[in-house]
C-alpha cells in the first residue's frame, strides 16, 4: 500500500467514525443531519468542530461535583422553607410548571414579597445602587457579561465601599463573556485589590477546552443582596450608552425584576451551586432570623447541562401546550427548537392568539437569518410576527392567558435551552403578571407586524439565506 493510499484509508476511518458517534449520541435529528451536512462539506474542520462543539462535555471534574451535590441542595434549600405553605396554582399551564419543577428541586414554588418590574437602564442601575449601599452581610452577583464603562463604574465603587465596610462580595463572571472586564479592566484590579472574590466562570483555554466546549456559557443575571434581596433578568451588568454601541442595533431593551423573601434565599442557594461546580467550596448561604412567609409564589427554574435534563425545554413546552387563550413571547434570538416551533403553530391553530416580539435588527446576522427561516410556518399558523423597532429588544419573557408569566435569561435558542447555565422564574399571582404583560404591552405597540403577502414575495437571495441558515438553525 503506498503512503497516499494509506492516510486516504485513516482519512476515511476518521470521518466513519465522527458519523457513526453522531448518530449513536442519539441527539435531535435536526442537530445530527447539520453536523453530518457541516462534516461532509467541510471534512477536516467539520470533524475538528465536532470535537470541539459537538458533544455537551461539561468537563469532569465540573459533572462529578455536580452530580455530588444535587441532594445536599435540594435537601438544603428544601429545610428552610419546610414551615411554609405554598398553594399549587390552578392554571394548566402555572400547575404544569409546579410540578416539573416540584420533581426537580423538591419544592415546586418559593414565597415572595413586593415584586418590582424594571426596564429603564438608569432606574436598574439607581435600585442596584440603593440596595448594595444598603446591605450588610453579603453581596452576591453572576452575571455573563461585565462591562466596566458608564454606570458600572459606579457599581464598582459602590461594591468597594461595601467590602471596605465589612460586607463579603462574592463575584462570579463567565470568562467568555467578561474576558474584556478580565484582560484589560482597570475596576477588575481596583475590585481584587479591595478584597472582594472574582472567580471566573468556565474559564477558556486550549488545555481546558481539549476536555470540555469552550461554548458552555455562565449566562445567568444575578444580584442577591444579604441573601434575601434578589434581582434577576435580562440584563448584564452593562450600560446600554456604552455597551455594543458599534454593532448599529440601537439600545439594548432589557428588563429586570426585584424581589425578597424565600424565592430570593433560592436564587443565593443557586449561586452557591454554581461557585461550587466552579470553585469545590461549599457555601451555601445562612440566616440569621426566618424568612417570614407569603401568599405570592413563584417557581425558580435553574437549567443548564449540569441538571442532566432538558428542564427549561419541557417548561417551555408544558405552559404553551396548555394555554387556552393568548401567548405572548419576547426573545432577542429566535432559533427554536423543532418541538417549541410546532407548539408555537399549533396553539395558533386551535385559536390562541400567539404573539412573538422579536427585534426588528439583531446583533447576530447569522441569528437573524436562522430567525426568518422560522416565519413562513408561523404566519401560515396565523401567528402574529412583530418587529420592534426601538433598539435590541433583549428582554426574555413569555406571558399565557395573562395568568402566568415566565420571564429570565433564557434565550429562545438552542443555546439557551441546551448549553448554557440560566435561570429562569414562572410567576403565578395576577399583579406581578400584569406588570409583565404591561411591558410586553410597551413593545408590542412600538414594533409593527410582520406582513404574510409581503413575507411570501421576498427575494429568492433572502430565501436562500433563510434555507441555509435552517439547517444550522439545532446548532445556534
Amino acid at each position: 500500500m503506498q503512503i497516499s493510499d494509506f492516510w486516504l484509508v485513516v482519512y476515511w476511518l476518521i470521518l466513519a467514525s465522527v458519523f457513526l458517534r453522531v448518530v449513536f449520541k442519539r441527539r435531535s435529528v435536526g442537530a445530527s443531519l447539520a453536523w453530518m451536512l457541516i462534516i461532509v462539506i467541510f471534512p477536516i474542520l467539520g470533524v475538528l468542530l465536532y470535537l470541539m462543539f459537538g458533544e455537551v462535555q461539561l468537563g469532569k471534574r465540573r459533572a462529578e461535583r455536580a452530580q455530588a451535590m444535587r441532594d445536599p441542595f435540594i435537601q438544603n434549600l428544601t429545610s428552610q422553607i419546610e414551615s411554609h405553605h405554598t398553594e399549587e396554582p390552578t392554571h394548566p399551564a402555572a400547575k404544569a410548571m409546579f410540578n416539573i419543577m416540584e420533581r426537580h428541586l423538591g419544592t415546586g414554588a418559593l414565597g415572595y414579597h413586593h415584586l418590582d418590574v424594571y426596564s429603564e437602564p438608569d432606574a436598574i442601575f439607581d435600585a442596584w445602587l440603593n440596595d448594595i449601599n444598603k446591605a450588610k452581610v453579603n453581596i452576591r452577583a453572576a452575571f455573563y457579561v461585565w462591562h466596566a464603562k458608564g454606570r458600572v463604574i459606579e457599581v464598582t465603587d459602590a461594591l468597594i465601599r461595601a467590602q471596605q465596610r465589612g460586607v463579603k462580595v462574592e463575584l462570579l463572571l463567565d470568562h467568555a463573556g467578561s474576558w474584556r472586564f478580565f484582560m484589560l479592566a482597570r475596576c477588575y484590579r481596583r475590585m481584587r485589590n479591595a478584597g472582594i472574590e472574582i472567580t471566573q466562570a468556565l474559564p477558556v483555554s486550549i488545555w481546558r477546552n481539549l476536555f470540555r466546549r469552550a461554548d458552555l456559557r455562565l449566562h445567568r443575571k444575578l444580584l442577591i443582596i444579604d441573601h434575601r434581596i434578589a434581582y434577576s433578568g435580562s440584563m448584564n451588568m452593562a450600560d446600554p450608552k456604552f455597551f455594543n454601541i458599534g454593532r448599529q442595533v440601537g439600545p439594548w431593551i432589557d428588563m429586570v425584576i426585584r424581589f425578597n423573601g424565600a424565592a430570593a434565599f433560592g436564587v443565593s442557594k443557586v449561586f452557591s451551586w454554581d461557585w461550587e461546580v466552579e470553585t469545590g467550596e461549599r457555601r451555601f448561604p445562612e440566616l440569621t432570623t426566618p424568612l417570614k412567609e407569603s401568599h405570592q409564589w413563584m417557581t425558580m427554574i435553574p437549567s443548564g447541562p449540569d441538571l442532566g435534563t432538558d428542564v427549561i425545554s419541557q417548561v417551555m413546552l408544558a405552559s404553551i401546550y396548555r394555554a387556552e387563550t393568548s401567548i405572548t413571547l419576547s426573545t432577542p434570538y429566535f432559533v427554536p427548537s423543532e418541538e417549541i416551533h410546532h407548539a408555537l403553530c399549533h396553539a395558533a391553530q386551535r385559536g390562541v392568539k400567539v404573539v412573538i416580539l422579536l427585534p426588528e435588527r439583531c446583533d447576530s446576522r447569522l441569528a437573524g437569518w436562522a430567525s426568518r427561516s422560522f416565519y413562513s410556518e408561523l404566519l401560515q399558523a396565523g401567528v402574529d410576527i412583530r418587529l420592534f423597532s426601538e433598539g435590541l429588544l433583549h428582554t426574555k419573557a413569555l406571558v399565557v392567558d395573562d395568568h402566568v408569566a415566565l420571564v429570565g435569561s433564557v434565550n429562545l435558542d438552542m443555546r439557551s435551552l441546551q448549553l448554557n447555565f440560566e435561570l429562569s422564574f414562572a410567576l403565578y399571582n395576577r399583579d406581578s403578571c400584569a406588570k409583565i404583560s404591561a411591558l410586553l404591552g410597551e413593545y408590542h405597540n412600538a414594533s409593527v407586524s410582520v406582513c404574510s403577502n409581503r413575507w411570501k414575495n421576498r427575494s429568492r437571495a433572502h430565501r436562500l439565506a433563510e434555507r441555509l441558515t435552517y439547517f444550522l438553525s439545532p446548532l445556534l
